[in-house]
């Protein structure tokens, strides 16, 4: 037992220096190592509302790689004047003139290219991103409580401009009123991003992305009353990005 004992004490240094020169790797710690696979979670937010993303990114050389990308985004007008009706305690605000809520689901594929190296743990890595795909918006009706002649509490209708004014808006009915006459509109779309890795370790991805990102769609989308419907819509974001790199 003895001998065993003497024989563990004398090759444990060697045990622990393996385990130390191992151990960056292990931790994330050595930016000469190129892990292949990359997937990525955000929060975004632009000039027309937010959104969220999911992107899956694989090495095809050492300073490209390849991009698949899920997003879902809303799409304010910027023109959107929020109101509030003052006659009844608890009723929602609502936005004055607006038809319609846009939510756009995007799926996109595109190249990363790395303009600049990371030489050090607090440097930065800087990227650029272009991506293509399509784009399926669903276009929601907005829903509100109004007035009607001969009764007393408001009701739920349909948000038509020629009869609702604010003489008889009382307010914004619920969210899910107006997924019964859903429609869904077919485009596509195109983003330009820069993105800036800052990460503490080698094998973990915290980056900040902003850029632009054009939708375009074969037939105009209505969101406001009265206002000229829109076929492109142009929007700058500032993207905060969170994920992790494998082999």
């Amino acid at each position: 037992m003895i001998k065993y004992l003497i024989i563990f004490i004398y090759f444990l240094p060697c045990i622990l220096i393996s385990q130390i020169a191992t151990s960056p790797l292990d931790q994330g710690q050595d930016l000469n190592v190129l892990y292949r696979n990359e997937a990525t979670g955000s929060v975004f937010a632009h000039t027309r509302g937010w959104g969220i993303q999911y992107a899956r990114l694989k090495h095809v050389t050492a300073k490209r790689k390849s991009i698949l990308e899920f997003s879902f985004a809303n799409m304010r007008h910027p023109k959107e004047y929020k109101l509030k009706y003052e006659g009844i305690s608890g009723n929602k605000s609502f936005y004055y003139g607006k038809l319609n809520s846009l939510m756009m689901i995007r799926t996109g594929v595109g190249i990363q290219h790395t303009l600049y190296e990371r030489s050090e743990r607090k440097s930065l890595e800087i990227r650029m991103s272009t991506v293509a795909g399509c784009n399926l918006t669903l276009i929601k009706p907005v829903y509100l409580y109004v007035f009607k002649e001969n009764l007393i509490a408001p009701i739920i209708e349909k948000y038509n401009p020629d009869e609702h004014n604010l003489s008889n808006i009382a307010g914004r009915a619920p969210w899910l009123f107006g997924f019964s006459n859903l429609t869904v509109r077919p485009g596509g779309y195109a983003k330009l991003g820069f993105s800036f890795e800052y990460g503490d370790y080698s094998n973990e991805v915290k980056a900040i992305e902003t850029g632009v990102l054009v939708d375009v769609f074969p037939l105009p989308v209505a969101t406001m009353a009265k206002i000229p419907q829109e076929q492109v819509f142009v929007t700058l974001y500032l993207s905060f990005v969170f994920g992790k790199k494998w082999f």
